[in-house]
């Protein structure tokens, strides 16, 4: 079974920013960093949601998703 690619927190901000901050439309982001639209939104609506807390990272949790595990 194939696993899916796995980026960086850095990689995942500088996305969002070419979107957000460079004028670039997602369709076009998407295909230049080779991702699915899908993906780059997600992105896009995590970092919104949550700036200080979004791509946590491998293996750590948010804190909320912390709390319902305990």
């Amino acid at each position: 079974m194939a696993t899916g690619r796995q980026f960086s927190r850095e990689f995942k901000v500088e996305a969002v920013k070419l979107v957000t901050e460079r004028g670039v439309g997602v369709s076009q982001a998407a295909r230049d960093l080779d991702l699915g639209e899908t993906v780059l939104r997600r992105w896009m609506r995590e970092l919104t949601q949550d700036p200080q807390q979004a791509f946590p990272g491998k293996g750590v949790m948010k804190p909320e998703q912390a709390e319902i595990g305990t």
